[in-house]
């Protein structure tokens, strides 16, 4: 048996232990949660925050890319989300990386450069701040909700809030 078959087997148990009913799409609190795909942040516990409550949208670094904002975007004008919070986390992978070099051990390995953006960095909270300004800036998403900046040490599990010029440039 492979993991994916136990998860499989884990999905039944959950099943059979009662349905919850029906929970409306829309989350509960109008919350969406950008954070990275680290397997050491757990959202809803880490948060507090029970089943239907948020979007919860993860990626390599927890960084703002043009797929986040679609996300985002669908989650706001369909989905009545108006509150962001971004979760970037201490001794993260995306910090262990240059775009250059892992480009080009894509680029060895398969004969293709990426088409994708690496989006690595070496400071966590310029990186915050620089997604907050992704969000502020894009013309995609509503204004008049919040959209708040931390990082999770993923040592003593707190947050850390980041704050920022949001007039700054970012790339």
């Amino acid at each position: 048996m492979d993991v994916i078959d136990e998860l499989v087997q884990n999905n039944a148990r959950f099943a059979a232990g009662g349905a919850t009913g029906h929970v409306d799409i829309r989350p509960a609190r109008q919350l969406a949660v950008v954070t990275c795909m680290d397997s050491r942040v757990d959202v809803f516990a880490a948060l507090g925050l029970a089943f239907g409550d948020a979007h919860i949208l993860r990626n390599a670094g927890g960084v703002i890319t043009d797929d986040v904002i679609r996300s985002l975007a669908i989650s706001q004008r369909v989905l009545g989300t108006r509150h962001m919070m971004l979760v970037h986390h201490t001794d993260c992978g995306m910090q262990k990386l240059t775009d250059d070099g892992f480009r080009a051990s894509l680029q060895d390995a398969t004969g293709v450069a990426p088409a994708f953006a690496i989006e690595s960095f070496t400071d966590v909270d310029a990186d915050v701040r620089q997604s907050l300004l992704r969000i502020h800036r894009s013309s995609f998403l509503l204004g008049g909700g919040t959209a708040r900046g931390f990082v999770y040490d993923v040592d003593t599990r707190l947050l850390r809030e980041v704050r920022g010029d949001l007039t700054a440039n970012a790339s």
